[in-house]
């Protein structure tokens, strides 16, 4: 059975067409009746001239009679059996579309999942570089030869971890001091006081607190899609120590998420009518196997309040979505995995 659907669909033309012959049958009977009733009144009138068409007519009375009552039991055996037939099959296909929609928000909780893990180790690579000693060296001594050298530092850093646009070292006042790709990404001197992610990490209230901001397309960074998280830098690199200014790292999300959108468990043909996403709490597409409307389009998910599950959409489609659930200390953004499967 590849295609139970069909096998409904046609369980129903065949009810439809089944009831509408019947019906047929029986307007034809009634006319044929109403024929046989009018030859008898004429048989009646032309008196013993109309005597032998007065027993056709009362015959076919009579076969008409048993058309009726073999159209009755018919509507009542073949229609109702139809009528289970096609109750059963929507049944069938709710079961399937149940258990579909229930594994796909199991996928979409899983694609989450694997997003907020991945985050939750930048939340801890930002705090942890923050407290680097040339990071901090290079803010207290304001320096341009220690704003070279953790230049240097940083860009070693980043050819060991591969999923990071750049790093960026800003002072108290937002101007960024050094960064570890200066070849690629010339913003020495460039002031960000105005981003949300400076002004918050400027705020935090110890070292162990970090900044997590919803993706974006940033033009200092070549409008690359990232996700940025930022924290104070502390004197002494010390976690109460006083605040000297901003790193921010740049996850570098485009080809992340793309990977795992695009890594989900499908078979072929599912992937043929399938399409998954992370949105976030806006409902913006920030991430889709199709790699359209990214930042720019708004999925209508109706969650109604809900961690995780699945509904029909009014095209047909199966919505299945999870919650981010966080991971340790990140506790997410209120994004969502949504996987969207149009029906066979």
């Amino acid at each position: 059975m590849s295609n139970p659907q069909a096998i409904v669909d046609l369980t129903h033309e065949v009810r439809r067409l089944a009831t509408r012959k019947i019906s047929d049958i029986n307007d034809i009977n009634r006319e044929t009746t109403f024929l046989a009733l009018n030859a008898l009144i004429e048989a009646a009138r032309a008196g013993n001239a109309g005597k032998g068409f007065a027993v056709v007519a009362n015959q076919v009375k009579h076969v008409s009679r048993r058309i009726s009552e073999i159209t009755t039991d018919l509507n009542k055996d073949l229609a109702g059996s139809l009528a289970t037939l096609t109750q059963l099959g929507d049944s069938m296909i709710e079961r399937l579309h149940s258990h579909d929609g229930q594994r796909c928000a199991d996928l979409a909780l899983n694609m989450i999942d694997v997003i907020d893990r991945n985050l939750y180790e930048r939340s801890c690579d930002v705090r942890w570089w923050a407290t680097d000693s040339s990071v901090v060296e290079c803010l207290t001594t304001l320096e341009p030869s220690s704003a070279n050298h953790v230049g240097e530092r940083l860009s070693v850093i980043l050819d060991s971890y591969t999923v990071y646009r750049d790093i960026w070292v800003l002072d108290q006042r937002g101007f960024v001091v050094a960064n570890g790709r200066p070849g690629l990404y010339s913003v020495r001197g460039q002031n960000v006081a105005g981003t949300e992610w400076f002004r918050a990490a400027m705020k935090t209230r110890s070292g162990a607190d970090y900044v997590a901001c919803d993706v974006e397309s940033l033009a200092l960074m070549k409008h690359a899609q990232v996700a940025t998280y930022s924290t104070a830098i502390r004197a002494g690199g010390r976690a109460d120590g006083r605040v000297l200014g901003v790193l921010v790292v740049f996850f570098d999300w485009a080809p992340q998420a793309g990977a795992v959108v695009k890594g989900v468990r499908l078979s072929d043909e599912e992937w043929s009518r399938t399409r998954c996403m992370i949105v976030d709490s806006a409902f913006r597409v920030i991430a889709a196997s199709d790699g359209q409307g990214i930042l720019t389009e708004r999925f209508r998910l109706q969650a109604d309040g809900r961690q995780t599950g699945f509904y029909r959409a009014t095209d047909g489609t199966i919505v299945s979505f999870a919650a981010t659930p966080g991971y340790e200390t990140y506790r997410g953004l209120g994004w969502y995995g949504v996987i969207c499967q149009k029906p066979e």
